[in-house]
C-alpha cells in the first residue's frame, strides 16, 4: 500500500498542516511526498522526520505552481499508482487536488478530519458545526484524494532520514498556467499566531464597534495570547481577514479558547470547538456559545474585560 502526501514549501519548509497529514499518512502505510517549492536541505529533513520514506521534489511553476504541479503530479500518479493521496487543507493544495481530480479522473473527498485505509478508503467528514458525523467511501480505483481539515491530527515526529529524493521539473501547463501575479501586499503578522497559540482571545459583534476591539488586545496581553474573531466583524471590516476563525477561516485547537461577545454561530464553532478549555463571555444566557462552554460569564463585556485585563496585569 502506497501512500503520498501532496504538501507545498512554506516559509522555508513543510507547513505544520502537512506535518499534521504526513504523521498521519505514517500510520497507514510507507509515506512518499510530493514536495512543491525550493526544496531546502532543511525541509528535506524535517519530511523526513514526520515520516516520509520517498521525496519527489516539484521544483519551479512559478508564483502561481497549481496547474503545472498537478500536471507533473498526474505523470507521477500514472508511473507509480499510489493508493491514496492526501492534501492538507491549505489554498496551494486545494487547487493542486481540484486540478489533478481533472487530470485523473478521480473525485476528491475535503474537510476530512478522519482518513482509514484498508483495501478501499474511507473518510470521516463533519457537518453541521460538527453535530453530525459523515463517513464516505470510495467505491472506485485509486488514487484516493483526500483534503484533510487542519488540526485533524497531530503533529509527531515518527521517521528518520528521507531514504530517497528525486527532484522532478515542473512541466509547463499551457493555458491553465498562463496567469501570472502582478502584485503581492504582504499583511505584517504582530504576536502569537492563531495556529500555534495555546491561548486565543477572540471577539464578535457584541464588541458593538472596531475601536471596541482594543479590549481582546488588553486581555491578550498578559495572556501572551492571540487574537481572533468572528466572520461578522472581519466582513464588518473591524479587524483583518487573518484574525478570522471558523469554516471560512482558520480552525484552531488551543488549549484555552476566550469567546467575547460571540453568540456561537454554527459557522464559528466549527473552527474552534476542540479548543480544550472554552470559556465564553456573553451577556445573552441563550447564546448558543454557552452550549460548548467549560466556563460561561454572562455579563456585559464591556464591563467584565476590563476587570479581568486589571486583574491579570495585577498577577505579573
Amino acid at each position: 500500500m502506497s501512500v503520498w502526501v501532496f504538501t507545498e514549501q512554506v516559509g522555508g519548509g513543510p507547513g505544520e498542516s502537512a506535518l499534521e497529514v504526513i504523521t498521519k499518512a505514517a500510520s497507514l502505510g510507507p509515506v512518499t511526498v510530493a514536495y512543491l517549492g525550493d526544496g531546502s536541505d532543511a525541509g528535506i529533513e524535517t519530511l523526513g522526520a514526520y515520516g516520509a520514506g520517498v521525496v519527489y521534489h516539484l521544483q519551479g511553476g512559478g508564483d502561481l505552481p497549481a496547474a503545472a504541479a498537478a500536471r507533473s503530479l498526474a505523470g507521477l500518479v500514472e508511473r507509480e499508482s499510489p493508493q491514496a493521496i492526501l492534501f492538507a487543507q491549505t489554498y496551494t493544495s486545494r487547487d493542486v487536488a481540484g486540478r489533478l481530480a481533472a487530470r485523473i479522473d478521480r473525485p476528491v473527498v475535503s474537510n476530512a478530519v478522519g482518513v482509514d485505509i484498508d483495501g478501499g478508503c474511507s473518510v470521516t467528514s463533519e457537518i453541521f458545526g460538527g453535530s453530525q458525523i459523515v463517513r464516505t467511501s470510495f467505491t472506485g480505483p485509486g488514487p484516493f484524494l483526500v483534503l484533510v481539515r487542519p488540526k485533524s491530527f497531530a503533529a509527531e515526529r515518527t521517521g528518520g532520514s528521507v531514504a530517497r529524493v528525486e527532484t522532478i521539473p515542473l512541466q509547463e501547463a499551457g493555458r491553465s498556467g498562463s496567469p501570472r501575479v502582478v502584485d503581492t501586499i504582504v499583511e505584517r503578522a504582530e504576536g502569537p499566531q492563531l495556529s500555534d497559540a495555546k491561548v486565543i482571545v477572540s471577539g464578535g459583534r457584541g464588541l458593538g464597534s472596531a475601536e471596541a476591539y482594543v479590549l481582546i488586545d488588553e486581555v491578550a496581553e498578559p495572556l501572551h495570547a492571540a487574537t481572533g474573531a468572528t466572520r461578522a466583524i472581519v466582513d464588518a471590516g473591524w479587524v483583518p481577514y487573518a484574525k478570522q476563525v471558523g469554516q471560512t477561516g482558520k480552525t484552531v485547537k488551543p488549549e484555552v479558547y476566550m469567546a467575547c461577545g460571540i453568540s456561537g454561530a454554527m459557522q464559528h464553532l466549527v473552527g474552534m470547538k476542540d479548543s480544550k478549555r472554552i470559556v465564553a463571555i456573553n451577556k445573552d444566557p441563550e447564546a448558543p456559545i454557552f452550549s460548548v462552554a467549560d466556563l460561561g460569564i454572562i455579563g456585559d463585556l464591556h464591563k467584565v474585560l476590563p476587570k479581568l485585563t486589571e486583574e491579570l496585569n495585577s498577577r505579573g
